[in-house]
């Protein structure tokens, strides 16, 4: 006959690792720093990409304007206000990554606590109940 209580354990922990455990559990190889460091990272790479393709897309629609009318001087106060702006933008959205980097770690390290716990539950509960004392190998 079959535990209900054992059956929906197990369910319930199926459940939990087939939807957020790929996800929890890749998080959890990493410590805090690496992993926040790694979002960090490829978030610069990503914000940096994305400011360049802008400033060209923006620098080809205002191309004819630009060659008719600017100057050298024009041309250095433009790039110096590019970059000003480049490093504010970098700047908030690294603190924006860390602060998502950072709690998507902490939900996974308690939501890997909180599976680990319901497993040695389970196990503890119904494990010893389910076979002989000796699990193989010599007596």
């Amino acid at each position: 006959m079959l535990n209900e209580e054992k059956v929906r354990y197990m369910t319930e922990l199926a459940i939990f690792e087939k939807t957020q455990g790929k996800e929890i559990f890749s998080i959890n190889r990493f410590f805090k720093s690496d992993y926040v460091g790694i979002q960090m990272f490829r978030s610069f790479f990503g914000y940096t990409f994305s400011y360049a393709l802008i400033l060209l897309l923006w620098i080809l629609y205002q191309l004819e304007e630009l060659l008719g009318t600017i100057s050298f001087d024009d041309v250095v106060r433009l790039g110096s206000l590019c970059g000003f702006w480049y490093l504010v933008g970098l700047a908030v959205y690294l603190g924006i990554s860390w602060a998502v980097a950072a709690r998507r770690y902490n939900y996974a390290v308690r939501y890997q606590i909180m599976f680990s716990a319901k497993l040695k539950h389970l196990l503890n509960r119904y494990g010893k109940a389910d076979g002989p004392g000796n699990k193989g190998g010599k007596s």
